[in-house]
């Protein structure tokens, strides 16, 4: 693959010695979804732009849009990264700190699946069966009762006697966030939960779906606070582990893990594409738009990352597991307009 190379404009280099920006390289943070796709893109800008190579950083969607939402400037990160999309309160930070030209770029779609350790038990699980081995409290005889099931068998009879062990990311995750919306709260209703729920609350909708989303802290459900790569590590500490993942870095892990299907579907490039696969979502990163021309690379970098060349079908990106948006040439014109957030 060859790329052209780029430099800096003369107009950028009026604006950095003007604010006297004593850093020259892009600066990322967020999402451990996110980050082996930037550092794919980051490693080839640097190959090929006469840009030095941007600065990747994980800590979670929550932690990086939260570093993003700290101010404008040379100390401030110019990329946040996230597995999900940003929330209105953290919109309002930003905006109390002064951050409040915003771009947002969704890279393509990505899939959230449950694998386990490839000499185990498979499995095929429903929404209902995580919310029955996962919820702190279910709803019986009129009371919400602490969750005993200790076992996949109690769960689901078709099941493996297997204790039940999950890892799952952590609060600072976007992928918990669509893990708890998609999964859990989706199982609690599928499994008639929350209509009992309902019932014994008073009908109060917003308590009953974060009893629903609230998950047990009594050792069987495990918070991963870093990157899949620990999670992978439990599993193989532990073979009855079970640990949600990002599609990619499943299928970059086949030799050690096997993967369950999720409502019958098999979680894949394919089937996340066509809209078959009922755990999937949009990834993005956010641009702080008040850097570019001031920070060298900022806008040439977002417009390498959703290029055809590494965005599409065809790109490394796809390679590694991203499934390309569609929308992607709609995508292309955002950035390279700088189309702001409520615009």
């Amino acid at each position: 693959m060859s790329f052209q190379k780029t430099t800096v404009s003369a107009l950028a280099i009026s604006l950095i010695s003007t604010a006297a920006i004593a850093r020259d390289n892009v600066q990322v943070a967020g999402s451990s979804t996110v980050l082996p796709y930037a550092a794919i893109v980051a490693e080839a800008f640097g190959e090929n732009f006469d840009f030095p190579t941007p600065v990747i950083e994980s800590g979670g969607s929550s932690a990086g849009l939260k570093r993003f939402c700290e101010g404008v400037g040379e100390k401030t990160i110019d990329i946040a990264n996230a597995s999900r999309a940003i929330k209105e309160k953290e919109i309002k930070k930003c905006a109390e700190a002064g951050v409040t030209n915003i771009i947002e770029v969704r890279i393509g779609y990505d899939g959230i699946v449950f694998a386990s350790d490839i000499n185990g038990n498979g499995f095929t699980f429903t929404p209902q069966d995580w919310y029955l081995a996962l919820a702190a409290e279910l709803p019986k005889d009129g009371a919400m009762v602490v969750n005993q099931n200790t076992s996949w068998a109690s769960v689901n009879t078709a099941f493996a006697d297997q204790p039940i062990s999950a890892f799952i990311p952590g609060t600072k995750h976007g992928t918990r966030e669509v893990f708890e919306e998609k999964v859990i709260l989706e199982g609690c209703e599928a499994s008639g939960a929350m209509a009992q729920i309902l019932e014994i609350n008073g009908g109060d909708h917003d308590a009953a779906e974060s009893t629903c989303m609230a998950i047990r802290t009594d050792g069987r459900s495990v918070d991963i606070d870093g990157d899949y790569t620990e999670t992978l590590a439990r599993i193989q500490a532990d073979a009855n582990g079970i640990g949600v993942f990002g599609l990619a870095f499943y299928e970059n892990n086949t030799d050690k893990l096997q993967v369950a299907t999720m409502s019958g579907v098999v979680p894949t490039t394919e089937s996340i594409a066509a809209g078959d696969y009922p755990v999937s979502r949009p990834l993005y990163f956010y641009i702080k738009a008040d850097h570019i021309g001031v920070v060298p690379g900022v806008k040439e970098f977002a417009e390498f990352f959703v290029s055809d060349d590494m965005a599409g079908p065809d790109g490394p990106l796809a390679e590694y597991g991203l499934v390309s948006d569609p929308a992607l040439a709609e995508v292309q014109g955002a950035v390279m307009n700088e189309v702001l957030m409520g615009k």
